[in-house]
């Protein structure tokens, strides 16, 4: 049973973390209703570390030329795409930041918020209202530069709250700043890489002190593996909705399931 419910929130976390929908959000909530909290925050960093995969998988052109790029250049390159790509190592670097600000300060007091559900159906209903007003944010293309890129990455760092979407919050902060919406998009998902190892590097610490037994293992590995295939096919249709300025869609599924939430939240509390 345990193991069943670990390929479930791996599923779920696979599809969530991409869609603007808060994966984090939906652990916490997909956690109480199955009454799975035994991994804790070790289960959850290697449920992100199965999305990583999936990024990996869908932009490994893009990946492969941000790690060449500075290489090409020290060896003398003027190559207009070696530049452009060594542009945006440079970006993702300045928007991991702040995340990393965060992280490093706030990292017990985030922790605690993640036992709470009301905290998750608020920061729903600011996901959803965010993906509504999305679509009337008018297409233009300006480029991505420094300062877009940090107030993207600050957009991020809020994120980490959870039922704050990541993939929403970057998307939307960037559109807002001009950007191309499928651009931002593309952005947001390779931005995401340092976030993800960065978060599982500071959780390190507690999977040696508390090494999980054989049982838990395959309650990781299956949960990762289901995040890595569900993300993959999450990313596919998020760049197809966003294509289509269609992203109010997630926005009415958040707010349903926050208000449905709320009201059983203080439904069970009077």
């Amino acid at each position: 049973m345990e193991l069943l419910k670990a390929i479930v929130l791996g599923i779920v976390q696979g599809l969530t973390e991409f869609l603007p929908v808060s994966s984090s959000g939906h652990l916490v909530i997909g956690s109480e209703l199955l009454n799975f909290h035994e991994q804790g925050v070790v289960f959850d960093v290697c449920l992100h570390l199965g999305t990583l995969v999936s990024v990996v998988i869908v932009f490994r052109e893009e990946l492969l030329a941000m790690v060449k790029a500075p290489f090409a250049l020290l060896l003398g390159s003027r190559d207009a795409t070696d530049r452009h790509y060594f542009r945006w190592d440079m970006y993702v670097v300045l928007a991991t930041l702040p995340a990393v600000f965060v992280g490093l300060f706030f990292k017990d007091a985030i922790q605690q918020l993640f036992s709470s559900l009301l905290v998750a159906y608020c920061m729903l209903v600011i996901t959803g209202l965010l993906m509504i007003m999305a679509q009337y944010l008018p297409e233009r293309d300006e480029t991505i530069n420094w300062s877009r890129s940090l107030l993207v990455g600050c957009a991020q760092a809020c994120a980490i709250l959870p039922g704050l979407s990541r993939s929403g919050s970057t998307i939307f902060a960037g559109m807002f700043l001009g950007i191309a919406r499928e651009k931002v998009a593309r952005f947001s998902f390779i931005m995401s890489i340092p976030a993800i190892i960065g978060a599982a590097v500071l959780q390190f610490g507690e999977l040696f002190r508390n090494p999980p037994t054989n049982d838990v293992l395959l309650n990781l590995v299956a949960g990762t593996v289901m995040a890595a295939v569900a993300g993959y096919f999450a990313i596919k249709l998020l760049l197809d909705v966003i294509r289509r300025n269609r992203l109010q869609w997630f926005g009415y599924y958040c707010l349903f399931l926050a208000t449905i939430g709320l009201t059983y939240h203080f439904l069970s509390a009077a």
